[in-house]
């Protein structure tokens, strides 16, 4: 559905955020005819909820709220359409002139690079699960005509997005696919499947997916301003994205310069009197990202903070990573998930004297303190998600860099 379509509609809003927040800005002010009949939350009562379902046309969900809900799964057995405000926009475009970026990490880092290059050698626009709703762009090709370029927007795309799409990107790029985000999708196979949909939608026309090794790395990291091989291989995908699209490059590797970490992404918050950097990888919600975090730190004394809510990962792939490392590391455990990877980590042998517990983040920092040495890296890189002890990852990050600041001052 577009979101033109809704003028004349009864709708019902499930979940309050961002992008739905935009979304009613936009439906305010261009669809007066649309009704906006009611709005869900968890403390909506069921019976009520049902109701509200009941009497829409449409449900309009914030992509945090899972499709796989019994009362939204049983609006749509009933032939209620379900869309988010990313969808209705994708298909208000019909895909055009839109490369989506998805994938279970490093997709925020591919459609930034996509848009700095891009940016480089003509107009772009960046917007999606990375910050600015897509909705906000309705009125970005107003008056274009039939022989008019429209602008090409570079989108980050969730799988939660993604998992109702009924029109795709025109150019869909893969990051990378591992597991994640269980709890929303049911399980790993449905995750799986809701992400790769993106390349059956209509619209799509240019998958771009990493080879069976991987992203090749094309430059150097003297060459890329931004930490660890996994970032290089984010720049690949963008660099393929563009060629992929038919769209011209600015010249490789100059027009690189001028990247930077995104917040909580291998991004240095600190560094104190004694030379240790202090490093916020709190994106890091899974044990594929923190491997590839402590690759990034290969020949560097690493004291690794790490835990947090439990979503069923199997950290057997972090723990032989952590006991295989050749430079010195210890490991501060947060809770919940500090147990798991601490008997994963001893199963490969790594030694039990070189881990500690603690239950949160402040004492966590003033033991890294101590167990920091001149030249070493505090890093941040929890290989699960910040629920149980904070609403988001931005300020689990955001907490670790004010507590690393308070307590380096006070050793």
């Amino acid at each position: 559905m577009k979101f033109s379509e809704l003028d004349g509609k009864r709708i019902a809003l499930w979940g309050i955020g961002r992008e739905t927040n935009a979304f009613l800005t936009q439906l305010a002010q261009r669809l007066p005819d649309a009704t906006l009949s009611g709005t869900i939350d968890d403390s909506t009562h069921p019976d009520v909820a049902r109701a509200l379902l009941d009497d829409a046309d449409v449900l309009v969900r914030s992509p945090g709220v899972s499709l796989y809900k019994p009362l939204i799964q049983q609006a749509v057995e009933a032939g209620t359409t379900v869309t988010t405000p990313t969808g209705l926009w994708l298909a208000e475009r019909g895909g055009e002139h839109v490369i989506g970026v998805t994938g279970t990490k490093g997709k925020s880092t591919t459609a930034t690079v996509i848009a700095h290059l891009l940016g480089q050698v003509m107009p772009v626009e960046l917007a999606g699960n990375i910050g600015r709703p897509v909705i906000e762009l309705l009125d970005m090709d107003a008056g274009v005509e039939g022989g008019s370029q429209k602008t090409w927007v570079v989108c980050e795309l969730s799988s939660y997005q993604i998992a109702d799409l009924t029109v795709g990107p025109e150019v869909a790029v893969m990051t990378n696919l591992s597991r994640e985000h269980t709890d929303w999708h049911g399980s790993e196979q449905q995750y799986r499947a809701d992400k790769l949909r993106i390349f059956e939608l209509p619209g799509t026309r240019v998958a771009v997916m990493p080879p069976e090794a991987g992203w090749p790395v094309l430059f150097g990291p003297e060459q890329i301003p931004l930490r660890g091989a996994h970032n290089a291989r984010n720049v690949t995908a963008a660099i393929t994205a563009i060629e992929a699209a038919g769209l011209p490059l600015p010249p490789l590797p100059q027009a690189l310069a001028g990247l930077t970490a995104l917040p909580h992404r291998l991004q240095t918050v600190h560094t104190d009197a004694g030379g240790s950097e202090w490093i916020d990888d709190s994106i890091s919600t899974t044990p594929e990202s923190t491997i590839a975090a402590l690759e990034a730190f290969a020949d560097r004394a690493v004291v690794l903070i790490a835990g947090g809510s439990d979503r069923d990962q199997d950290y057997d792939r972090l723990g032989l990573t952590l006991a295989a490392r050749t430079a010195a590391t210890e490991l501060i455990l947060l809770p919940e998930t500090g147990p798991a990877i601490a008997g994963a980590a001893t199963s490969h042998g790594y030694a039990e004297d070189r881990m500690s517990t603690t239950g949160d983040m402040r004492e966590a920092t003033r033991l890294a303190v101590q167990l920091a040495t001149p030249g070493s890296v505090v890093l941040l890189s929890p290989a699960a998600p910040s629920f149980n002890q904070y609403a988001n990852f931005e300020q689990r990050g955001d907490d670790f860099a004010a507590c690393a600041k308070s307590v380096a001052l006070r050793s």
